[in-house]
């Protein structure tokens, strides 16, 4: 078949959304724990300077406490790892930052300082897919910290409190594992269970790929969690439940499997403090056990490989870097000619715009320039009572702490009506300042990097999204290959099976991400859409028979697009 009718056509401009950016969402089924855990991990390192008298200091510490918002979604033995991962890294940062605001105090050099390390936090942050919050509150600290007077001798002592008020972020986020050590894996075991139960009551592409993908992070935690508890043994058995209802429709799907209500009941009974149910099956559970042994052995080694493929040359990561290095720059340096002094917020602005394609980034451009400007307004009504007193001032940075993460999972632009006032009262600690020139500096930071950021990744082309988009196709192919010959087999072995299946469905999850990517990026040459489908049609059709086992096997299509 020729390339034109396999490959649909598209311009190389797309029209980019308003309203849309702006709607309100759901707030997570978690919001709640980071909130929690940062209120927690600041309040103790500023009472304890509000104790000593050393409120000054705060900047230091909260770099550190702020690395409590992270892991969250992990389960507590990656998840201490991960936060480790993320204090050091921060301490880092902030020693570049600290040591090159001791050694000059040309704001063109600090700029550039400020965009390089912006670069690479949004690099690194992607490719190790460290987050939510992501590369943006390392940016907000090390900007922050390039433009504090600073001098060399007390480098040692501000990193010194930054780590020890992340080893207080570090016990923070781990110490639950004591109360409650499957949290994380019955939080993504209900998720899976609701989304299987959306999709069953409204069957769609969209709905298939939200529960297929759901599935697949439950499977990816229960495999990371460590050794097998009981409690686990029933979470795998709830999500083969889940994982059952996406063979709904299909020749060998069971009539008698639990529909949308007994799964959403089931999830919230799994999310509760109770006994997690104990649905009756008599599937072996899939040969997780020596899948995650496997895993065990060389998780390190796995993820030392997907981070040096994310910053390999050729890396589709790569282009969003070089956005952010331009981008912050250029807000940087315009915001110096406009007459800022202290043009941080310019570059944190730009650098939290750059999302997987330039669709994302105008959304999240829309929402920061909304969420900072009404921020202001709220920080100029609370000002004066913050200044009454210290503590005054300390409750409303914890307050502003909590409801940024409440309000931040409905929409970014919400978050950050609380996150601006919260940063602008971080100032407050190190004295105070003229609140015409703090509100002045942040509006026009806000403008001048919400429109250079957007400017650059309109112009800074990532035509590797569709190169991604094309091995994405080939590793589903290539997945899809390997589950029909597991079902071709005499007496495949269960193990054998689903294996294969959750590498398909990896592969799957993987493909609708790179494509929803490419669709959103400028400058693309066309995508080969119609394989897309045809890929994922033929790969839910493979997994539909592996989950029941029984049942045709999705052959492909005739004219080869699979």
């Amino acid at each position: 078949m020729s390339d034109t009718t396999t490959r649909s056509r598209q311009p190389a401009v797309r029209r980019l959304p308003l309203a849309a950016a702006l709607r309100l969402a759901r707030p997570s089924d978690m919001w709640f724990k980071p909130a929690l855990s940062v209120v927690v991990a600041t309040a103790v390192p500023d009472l304890v300077l509000l104790a000593v008298g050393r409120l000054d200091l705060v900047m230091y510490t909260m770099a550190g406490s702020l690395c409590a918002l992270y892991g969250h979604n992990l389960p507590y033995a990656r998840r201490a790892r991960a936060v480790a991962g993320v204090v050091v890294s921060m301490v880092i940062g902030l020693a570049i930052s600290l040591v090159a605001a001791s050694l000059t105090g040309s704001t063109t050099v600090l700029i550039a300082v400020g965009a390089l390390l912006a670069a690479a936090q949004k690099t690194l942050c992607d490719a190790t897919r460290i987050g939510p919050p992501g590369p943006v509150i390392f940016t907000f600290v090390t900007s922050a910290a390039l433009f504090a007077p600073q001098h060399l001798g007390q480098v040692p002592g501000h990193l010194a409190l930054t780590l020890a008020a992340g080893a207080i972020a570090w016990l923070v986020t781990a110490g639950p594992a004591l109360l409650r050590r499957e949290g994380p894996e019955r939080r993504a075991t209900a998720r899976a269970l609701d989304a299987a139960a959306t999709y069953l009551a409204d069957p769609g592409h969209r709905t298939r790929h939200t529960a297929a993908a759901t599935v697949h992070a439950a499977w990816q935690t229960l495999l990371a969690a460590g050794r097998p508890t009981p409690v686990r043994r029933d979470l795998e058995r709830l999500v083969v439940h889940a994982e059952a209802a996406l063979t709904a429709g299909t020749p060998g799907a069971d009539p008698a499997a639990p529909g949308p209500e007994r799964l959403r009941d089931w999830a919230r009974q799994t999310r509760a403090r109770g006994p997690v149910p104990t649905p009756g099956t008599t599937e072996e559970l899939f040969g997780i056990d020596a899948e995650r042994a496997a895993r065990r052995s060389g998780s390190r080694r796995e993820a030392r490989r997907a981070l040096l493929r994310g910053l390999a040359p050729g890396s589709p990561l790569l282009p969003i870097g070089a956005r952010a290095l331009l981008g912050c720059a250029l807000a940087g340096y315009v915001s110096q000619a406009a007459g800022v002094g202290r043009p941080y917020w310019a570059i944190v602005t730009a650098a939290s715009l750059y999302q997987a394609n330039v669709t994302l980034s105008w959304n999240r451009a829309l929402q920061r320039t909304l969420g900072n400007l009404l921020g202001v307004l709220v920080f100029a009504a609370i000002l004066p009572v913050s200044r009454t007193g210290p503590l005054a001032l300390i409750g409303f940075c914890l307050f502003f702490g909590f409801v940024a993460e409440a309000l931040i999972t409905r929409n970014y632009w919400l978050g950050s009506v609380a996150v601006t006032p919260m940063a602008l009262l971080v100032l407050e600690f190190g004295g105070t300042h003229p609140a015409g020139e703090l509100i002045g500096d942040r509006v026009l930071d806000t403008v001048i990097g919400a429109g250079v950021g957007i400017l650059t990744a309109m112009l800074v082309t990532n035509r590797r999204a569709a190169g991604r988009l094309e091995k994405a196709l080939a590793a589903t192919d290539l997945a899809r290959a390997h589950a029909v010959h597991a079902l071709a087999a005499p007496q495949p072995t269960p193990a054998a099976l689903d294996t294969a299946r959750r590498r398909l469905t990896g592969s799957l999850v993987e493909l609708r991400e790179a494509d929803d990517t490419a669709a959103g990026e400028w400058w693309q040459r066309a995508l080969p859409q119609e394989r897309v489908l045809a890929a994922e049609q033929a790969g839910h059709r493979t997994l539909a028979a592996t989950a029941t086992r029984r049942g045709p096997i999705a052959r492909a299509p005739e004219n080869g697009a699979v």
